[in-house]
């Protein structure tokens, strides 16, 4: 008879100990449907964002997250008015997985800002997202109509961006500008892969940085995927892009290098491959180096070296008024290309400073 009460024993510490259990668990795991509630979220390592309305001028802020967080976009996320620079959302940590969950959507109503102006002159306009990650994923996040730029990867290493719906259409027809989908500076080891982007600027700007892959992505009615513009900042250096298996359609430009004019910095070891253009408007490919933001302005400079730049089996059409291939540099060398087939364009800018043996 002395087991009786060992078993009742053993089963209610069992039981108590499965209570606690499923106590912390509930407890790590906080929704969050109010900005008030996001500090104390912060102690979590999984938060829930649900149906947020973040007021005006205020940041939803995500930094200094604990490392190994998980952060939850589920619902409608909006944002109320306000002229300033933002950002709407700032994303920090370490280990930090960033997911979308079906139904959900980060609603800008970019539209509001919108004035024809861009990020530069007329009402300002708040980027989107900062990110400020390492070690990290970005998954399944569906943005809608961002007022300016959208995702900026700042000081982020080893960080996986994947299926990010970005979706600008309603611009096209709305007076919407600057809506870079992708800026990058100063990260490493960065991948950007099976994302449809729809914007009035770049798919994908890399202003410095290394050891970056962008894949398998769509990228439509904007300024094409750019390495640049480089020169003018603290860090003015890109090496080992890798861009494959992407599409650029119905967009101002296809795929691109450009330099500013007089800067300093350097770009090697770059390759498109295997990227389609369809009806690009001014020009297909583009490595140019006296870029300036009002506007390229007469020969290109040679303090930013341009080498070991490989294009693959890149091809499709320019429309009638543009250029299919336009190269206007001083400094470049090592280049290989191949399968080169951008045609259309009637337009002839020239070409200066093309390394020998590039032909196209």
């Amino acid at each position: 008879r002395g087991s009786i009460p060992t078993f009742f024993g053993n089963m209610e510490t069992k039981m108590v100990s499965l209570g606690l259990l499923l106590f912390v668990m509930a407890a790590s795991a906080v929704d969050v449907n109010d900005i008030s509630q996001l500090r104390a979220a912060k102690n979590s390592k999984r938060i829930t964002l649900r149906n947020i309305n973040v007021p005006a001028g205020v940041t939803l802020d995500l930094g200094k997250l604990k490392t190994g967080t998980v952060v939850e976009f589920a619902g409608e996320i909006t944002f109320g008015y306000k002229e300033w620079e933002g950002p709407l959302i700032l994303i920090g940590g370490k280990n930090i997985k960033v997911e979308g969950k079906p139904g959900h959507l980060i609603n800008c109503q970019g539209e509001r800002w919108w004035d024809d102006r861009g990020g530069h002159w007329g009402k300002k306009k708040p980027k989107l997202l900062n990110a400020r990650l390492t070690d990290s994923t970005i998954d399944g996040l569906k943005i809608k109509n961002v007022p300016v730029n959208g995702i900026s990867i700042y000081k982020c290493k080893n960080l996986v961006i994947t299926r990010v719906d970005f979706n600008v259409a309603e611009g096209d027809h709305k007076g919407a500008h600057n809506t870079d989908a992708f800026d990058v500076g100063t990260s490493e080891n960065i991948r950007i892969s099976d994302n449809f982007i729809h914007n009035q600027d770049d798919c994908l700007a890399i202003n410095s940085g290394k050891n970056i892959t962008f894949e398998r992505n769509t990228c439509i009615g904007g300024h094409g995927i750019s390495i640049g513009s480089i020169g003018g900042r603290k860090n003015n250096v890109v090496q080992d892009v890798k861009v494959r298996n992407c599409k650029v359609l119905d967009s101002e430009n296809g795929i691109r290098i450009k330099t500013v004019k007089d800067a300093t910095g350097e770009v090697k070891n770059i390759l498109f491959d295997d990227v389609e253009l369809k009806n690009i408007v001014k020009q297909g490919i583009v490595i140019q180096g006296n870029y300036l933001n009002s506007g390229p302005q007469g020969d290109p400079t040679g303090g930013v070296p341009i080498t070991g730049v490989t294009i693959n089996n890149v091809r499709g059409n320019v429309l009638p008024g543009g250029v299919n291939v336009y190269v206007w540099v001083a400094n470049a060398s090592n280049w290989k290309w191949s399968n080169v087939k951008v045609t259309g364009g009637m337009k002839d800018l020239g070409q200066k400073g093309v390394p020998p043996g590039v032909k196209w």
